[in-house]
Formats: structure tokens, C-alpha cells, sequence
């Protein structure tokens, strides 16, 4: 039988868990406050070292609180799904490519949307 210890949730798990924490919060939290509205048996340094991860990633802010720190989210869940989009738009050399094989992929109601958004006049 596996042990509860030996079972670890992978690392984006777990990022998405403490920001949805942080969104929920609306206001910064420290890593013990994260920790608690986790409500997962993570340990404090845990959450910390999540957090500092996240605010190295440039995803969270943080503000001196006390001997620590709090820490509050850069955008809201969909500025942060649109940021993970441009940095693999960014990985690529070939933008045109990489956005044509995008917009071949979008099924119609996706599509519709886009250009909705890039032809605002035509509506």
C-alpha cells in the first residue's frame, strides 16, 4: 500500500491550487493564510516555496508583511491564461506559422469570437 507522504501532486497542481487561493482571497495573503485556505496537509514551507516560485515566475507580487511576506496575483485567471499564451507564442521563430496552425485548429464558435475581436467594425 502506497503512503499518503509518497503520493505527490505535481508541481502545476499544486501552483494552480494556491492561486486559486490568492484569486478567492482578493487581497494578499501570507503563505500561512495560503496554507489554511488550501486546506490540504501541505506543510508551510511548502506553500512558501510555491509562492516564491510563482513571484519568480512573475505571476504573483508580494509585499513585506511583518518578518515575511504577503502575496497577491499579478491578473485574474483569464490575463494569466492570455500571458501563458503570448510566452509560447514567444518560443517560436516563426510567429505566422504558429498563429495560422492556432487559427486552423479553432473550431467555428472559437473562430467567430476571434474575429469578433480583431474586427470590431464588422459587427
Amino acid at each position: 500500500m502506497t503512503d499518503a507522504k509518497d503520493e505527490r501532486r505535481p508541481a502545476g497542481e499544486l501552483e494552480a491550487s494556491v492561486m486559486a487561493v490568492l484569486w478567492a482571497a482578493g487581497a494578499p495573503r501570507t503563505p500561512g493564510q495560503v496554507q489554511m485556505g488550501l486546506g490540504a496537509g501541505l506543510a508551510r514551507t511548502t506553500v512558501t516555496t510555491i509562492l516564491t516560485r510563482l513571484h519568480d515566475k512573475g505571476v504573483v507580487e508580494r509585499r513585506r508583511q511583518g518578518r515575511g511576506y504577503a502575496y497577491y496575483p499579478v491578473q485574474d485567471a483569464h490575463g494569466l491564461t492570455a500571458r501563458r499564451m503570448h510566452v509560447e507564442l514567444d518560443r517560436d521563430t516563426d510567429r505566422e506559422t504558429v498563429l495560422a496552425r492556432f487559427v486552423a485548429q479553432l473550431n467555428p464558435d472559437d473562430e467567430r469570437i476571434l474575429r469578433d475581436l480583431l474586427e470590431p467594425g464588422e459587427r
